[in-house]
């Protein structure tokens, strides 16, 4: 073997070789460079235009402006404390993500499993799903207490639960006919069946809706807070900064909240990678 292709290969268990670093870091490149080159380019034009036009505070202030007011009121003894305020949304909407996700799950299980349990079960989840967020806002801040952050995470329990049920149901009931045929032919039972194909199969499906569930958690929870609650939660301070004239500071929690809810997709999508990397969607070109 030529030193190029030492270079490139190793034997099985050898140390890291600086060919295939240098190809996973290329990867890496392509995947991520192009993203991140837009998000700049769209807060530099965003400066630029704003600044350019002379485009008063209150109609759309300048990223700078914003991130100024983010730090300015970041620490919890400041006077919006957006610190304390996204922790106490992202519980919330952690919390609604919880609730919504094992009650979909179960609803899924159970409608799969028996036919009279579907007939009952999913009119109610499809009524659910269709009722508008805001009308159960009164209701759960009247059952909940409107001080309690259980009532703005049963509003983001709500908008998880739906998508969370469809998608399970659906992972648990469209396996191919083929692996079906193949485990009866082992005379696999019902159990078996459902932990070796069904529930794999519906892995996929499950993250897909717990990466949807995650950003509408969060849409859940801020709503639920418009209309009443603790004052330091991100949807309180929108609501008092704007009304204050401070438009800097509603800025700084609207970037607050996207941030938060990038960085759950993230994480979700990391425990994806780890609990199914045998998918074929998680695996590049090269693994296929």
């Amino acid at each position: 073997m030529t030193g190029a292709a030492a270079t490139a290969a190793s034997g099985p268990g050898g140390p890291p070789v600086r060919g295939g670093t240098l190809a996973a870091w290329s990867r890496r490149l392509v995947a991520f460079g192009p993203p991140a080159v837009v998000f700049v380019a769209v807060l530099v034009g965003w400066e630029l235009i704003v600044g350019a036009l002379a485009l008063k505070a209150f109609i759309l202030p300048q990223p700078s402006v914003i991130l100024a007011a983010l730090g300015d009121n970041w620490d919890a003894g400041a006077r919006f404390a957006l610190s304390t305020s996204a922790a106490a949304t992202l519980l919330e909407a952690a919390g609604g993500l919880l609730i919504g996700t094992v009650v979909g799950v179960v609803v899924a299980f159970i409608s799969t499993r028996w036919a009279t349990a579907r007939g009952v079960l999913l009119p109610v989840a499809v009524a659910a799903g269709a009722v508008p967020i805001i009308a159960f806002a009164p209701l759960f801040n009247n059952w909940f207490g409107v001080l309690n952050p259980l009532s703005k995470a049963m509003m983001a329990a709500v908008l998880v639960f739906f998508p969370v049920m469809a998608n399970v149901i659906r992972g648990l009931v469209q396996v191919p006919p083929a692996s079906l045929e193949l485990m009866r032919s082992y005379a696999a039972s019902d159990w078996t069946i459902l932990r070796k194909v069904r529930i794999p199969n519906a892995l996929p499906y499950f993250f897909t809706a717990l990466k949807l569930g995650a950003t509408l958690s969060l849409i859940g929870a801020v709503v639920g807070e418009y209309f009443g609650g603790a004052s330091f939660v991100l949807g309180r301070i929108v609501v008092q900064s704007a009304s204050a004239l401070r438009y800097d500071v509603t800025w700084a929690a609207i970037f607050l909240m996207a941030g938060t809810g990038i960085v759950l997709y993230l994480l979700i999508s990391f425990v994806e990678r780890l609990a199914i990397p045998w998918h074929g969607a998680l695996r590049g070109p090269e693994d296929r």
